[in-house]
């Protein structure tokens, strides 16, 4: 398992367009995904869950990736929240 803090670098933090981009990144790996800040944790590969969220642009998350193409998973969705 890997885990890492991630700092949010969409200029619209995870509105409906860039959660449900971030879904699908999400979706392409079979490694469980969540995403988690503070208290809250959810399943980076719902895309109600990631919507109740509501992070903005500079927030810091915490991602989590279990699996066999961890790594892969872990790189493809901080290139995705540090990039945009």
């Amino acid at each position: 398992m890997i885990k890492k803090p991630i700092t949010i670098n969409l200029s619209t933090g995870l509105e409906a367009r860039p959660v449900a981009q971030l879904v699908q990144v999400a979706c392409r790996f079979s490694s469980e995904i969540y995403v988690e800040i503070g208290e809250k944790k959810f399943n980076a590969k719902s895309m109600m869950g990631m919507m109740t969220l509501g992070l903005d642009a500079g927030e810091e998350i915490l991602v989590s990736a279990n699996g066999v193409d961890e790594e892969a998973a872990m790189t493809s969705i901080e290139e995705y929240l540090r990039n945009q």
